[in-house]
C-alpha cells in the first residue's frame, strides 16, 4: 500500500512538472534556434529506517534534443544559422561563456555585436566591435568583415571571427536561460569545422503535433495516478472497516 501511495502521489506531482516542460517546448515552437527539452521518469527508494516498502517517482531532465532545425533565409546581413552541429559563443550575464544556436544578431549603440537578448557575441579574441558607418558581412567560416560606407566594395576589412564551438552533446547542459554550458564548467575550444549560413536563421526543432500529443498523454497519465490514489483510499477504508468489525 505504501509503495502504491508514494509512487502515485509523486508520479502525479512530477507529471505536472513534465507537463510544464512540454508546454514550454510548445510555447517556443517559433523561437529561433530553440532546442526542445527532454525528460524521463525513474523510481527511487525512500531512504530511512522503517521505510523499505516506499518508493517515489522522479522526473529526470535527460537533456535537450540537439537535432538541427530547418534553415530559413531572411536576407538580413546579421542573421546567421549554424550548419549542422555546433554553437555560437556568447558572454552570459554572469560573465562566463555560454553557447546558443540563436543567430539573430544586432549591433549595440557602441557597435558591439550582440544577440537580440543583449548578450555579447564572442569572437576568438573576445567581444566583436564593428566601427560606425560600416556595412557588415559574415562569412561561412564566421569571419566578420566590414566595408566602410563611401569606400570601394573591394576595400574589405576583417574585424573578428565568431567563436564557433562543437562540444559533444553529452558534455553540454541547457540552463534555465535557454543557453548551453559545459557540464564541468570552463570554455570550449573553437572548432574550425563549424560553418554558418549568413542571411538565414535556424527554426526551432519542436514538433508541434508531437508536443500536443505528448501533453494529452501526460494529462491522461495524471488522471491515472489520481485514480490510483482514490483506489488506495478506498482500500484503506475497507481495511479499516474490516478491522473495526473484527474488534467488535
Amino acid at each position: 500500500m505504501d509503495r502504491l501511495i508514494y509512487i502515485a502521489m509523486t508520479g502525479a506531482q512530477q507529471l505536472l512538472q513534465q507537463q510544464a516542460a512540454s508546454a514550454n517546448n510548445l510555447a517556443n515552437a517559433a523561437t529561433t534556434g530553440y532546442k526542445a527539452e527532454m525528460a524521463a521518469f525513474r523510481a527511487a527508494p525512500v531512504e530511512g529506517p522503517g521505510l523499505p516498502t516506499r518508493a517515489y517517482a522522479v522526473d529526470t531532465t535527460i537533456g535537450a534534443d540537439l537535432t538541427a532545425g530547418a534553415i530559413q533565409p531572411t536576407g538580413r546581413d546579421l542573421d546567421v544559422a549554424i550548419e549542422g552541429d555546433g554553437f555560437l559563443t556568447v558572454q552570459a550575464t554572469d560573465g562566463n561563456e555560454a553557447y546558443t544556436r540563436s543567430g539573430s544578431l544586432a549591433l549595440s549603440p557602441e557597435g558591439e555585436l550582440r544577440t537580440r537578448s543583449g548578450l555579447a557575441v564572442l569572437g576568438d579574441g573576445g567581444p566583436i566591435v564593428v566601427p560606425q558607418d560600416s556595412k557588415v558581412s559574415i562569412g561561412r567560416d564566421g569571419t566578420v568583415s566590414i566595408v566602410t560606407y563611401g569606400q570601394s566594395a573591394t576595400n574589405v576589412t576583417s574585424v573578428g571571427k565568431l567563436k564557433l564551438v562543437n562540444p559533444a552533446g553529452h558534455d553540454v547542459t541547457k540552463g534555465g536561460d535557454g543557453l548551453f554550458r559545459l557540464r564541468g564548467g570552463g570554455s570550449a575550444d573553437a572548432d574550425n569545422g563549424v560553418t554558418v549560413t549568413a542571411g538565414a536563421l535556424e527554426t526551432s526543432n519542436v514538433n508541434t503535433v508531437a508536443a500536443m500529443v505528448e501533453m494529452i498523454n501526460l494529462a491522461r497519465q495524471f488522471e491515472m495516478q489520481m485514480k490510483l490514489l482514490q483506489n488506495a483510499e478506498s482500500n484503506a477504508q475497507r481495511a479499516t472497516g474490516l478491522l473495526s468489525t473484527s474488534a467488535g
